[in-house]
């Protein structure tokens, strides 16, 4: 048994409880096709890895979860509310609960870090100074960055500035986190660093999380359950076992491509 396999089995069980539904959503970018009754669901807990090949839509699922793109037609339904239907009103609400950590951690770098972590907590919480700076500490040392709060991102390794990313999402206490290829660019061991980030946030948090990733050995490591995206649909989904044993010809032959 590997080490990734002893991580994830040691994590509670998941929720039976149905959090997120993706219902018959159908989207294009003019002639270019998307989704074509694309469904899919994630559990209360639970860390749900989305895999696919470039350009199949992975980024695309997530940012209609959030209001920042919206599907030409289907439901995007988070505790049964409909997100694709909101105005921007309501999305400030569901961003106070959903967070998500851009693929290049997207930083601000005329802001120092503590003011990047401070970002969102301004926009949707009324905090004290005291509170700010003190939610501030807490956050960065979650992600075992403490004390760096007056440094600026251009002075962070890719590795780090990924967890400061991951401090700027958690620290409105999201009860939803997406993570966009959080692993990208990174080293074996920085890579290790957020792939036992994210295991701990279902300690710490409780957090529901959604990782798009084609890191096969993160989503191996981390995942509760996978699903792979092609054809414009979710064609397989299932636990790290199911997928390594899976005879789909898809997952097969991206599984097989990405091992040798």
């Amino acid at each position: 048994m590997s080490d990734s396999d002893v991580t994830r089995r040691e994590k509670a069980p998941t929720s039976d409880e149905v959090v997120i539904r993706f219902v018959d959503l159908w989207k294009s970018f003019g002639p270019k096709k998307i989704y074509e009754g694309l469904d899919l669901e994630v559990k209360k807990g639970e860390t749900l890895t989305i895999i696919g090949g470039s350009g199949t839509g992975k980024s695309v699922l997530l940012k209609c979860l959030i209001g920042l793109l919206y599907p030409d037609s289907g439901q995007v339904l988070l505790h049964d509310e409909n997100v694709a239907q909101m105005n921007e009103k309501q999305l400030r609400e569901v961003r106070k609960r959903v967070s998500m950590v851009f693929q290049g951690a997207a930083l601000f770098d005329s802001l120092t870090v503590g003011e990047n972590i401070a970002y969102p907590l301004n926009e949707h919480l009324k905090l004290s100074h005291e509170e700010l700076t003190e939610r501030i500490a807490k956050n960065l040392k979650m992600v075992n960055l403490p004390g760096i709060e007056h440094m600026r991102p251009s002075d962070l390794s890719g590795g780090m500035r990924k967890r400061v990313g991951l401090a700027r999402a958690i620290a409105i206490e999201p009860e939803i986190i997406l993570y966009d290829e959080p692993s990208t660019g990174l080293d074996p061991i920085s890579t290790r660093v957020i792939d036992e980030l994210i295991l701990s946030m279902n300690d710490k948090l409780g957090c529901t999380q959604i990782v798009v990733t084609h890191d096969m050995d993160s989503a191996f490591r981390i995942s509760d359950r996978m699903a792979m995206l092609a054809h414009r649909k979710i064609v397989a989904q299932g636990t790290v076992e199911e997928f390594k044993a899976s005879t789909n010809p898809d997952v097969r032959a991206f599984l097989d491509a990405r091992a040798s």
